[in-house]
């Protein structure tokens, strides 16, 4: 199973920090967010992985060149312009192959069991879903939430309790056909699928951070230290 880690964006809401640095490359226990990522999908069994990257995409390429695993196969995608996820995936496409792939947001923090994704996206492969997401309580940022999770798992737009999306998914090339070359996000692309309830889901209840702001990536330090 391939992998692509999404690490285009400038992350704006870090303000100096990213001035001269992609958000990717932040560090977190003295190690840029990218590595942490990388590690724990070699970790988890992941040989075959894309990065996209855009903002100061020079800098992640120079990072990849320094770091390298013999386990792994790393694939950098570097974009004309900033494509957003949804346009950001579908440009990585050919390099993700046929089958479905793990899409995890750079900066994100968590600590799910990353090889669990191999055998349900077994499973989920003998289905006809398009996309699998992995939900988590909503932060202080995202109190309103994403999406509905029903009992037997499926994933639908409106509900009474919305949860947040974690920014791990698992997606087939399929979910995105009817797409074109350009900017677009996942969103949308994601709440026509489950129109056609062709999306499944879970609930996640361990620890998950957007690092997204400087006082989540301390958050997230601190975390570590503690």
């Amino acid at each position: 199973m391939k992998a692509m880690v999404l690490a285009a964006g400038r992350g704006e809401r870090m303000g100096e920090l990213t001035r001269n640095c992609p958000k990717p490359l932040l560090k977190i226990a003295r190690k840029p967010l990218l590595q942490h990522h990388l590690e724990r999908l070699v970790a988890a069994g992941f040989d075959d992985v894309v990065v996209n990257a855009f903002y100061r995409a020079e800098d992640i390429e120079d990072f990849l060149q320094g770091w390298h695993d013999d386990r792994m196969q790393v694939h950098l995608v570097t974009e004309p312009e900033l494509l957003e996820t949804g346009g950001g995936i579908y440009n990585a496409l050919t390099l993700l192959g046929e089958q479905p792939f793990l899409a995890i947001n750079g900066d994100v923090w968590t600590d799910y069991p990353l090889a669990s994704i191999v055998q349900k996206s077994r499973e989920f492969a003998s289905t006809n879903d398009l996309a699998r997401l992995i939900l988590v309580g909503n932060p202080d940022h995202n109190t309103g939430g994403d999406f509905a999770l029903t009992a037997e798992g499926r994933v639908q737009n409106q509900g009474a309790d919305l949860l947040t999306f974690s920014g791990l998914s698992v997606l087939a090339p399929a979910l995105f056909r009817d797409c074109a070359p350009g900017r677009f996000p996942l969103g949308p692309v994601l709440r026509q699928a489950i129109e056609r309830d062709q999306v499944s889901g879970e609930f996640y209840a361990g620890y998950w951070v957007d690092v997204g702001t400087p006082e989540r990536l301390q958050r997230v330090e601190q975390n570590l230290k503690e």
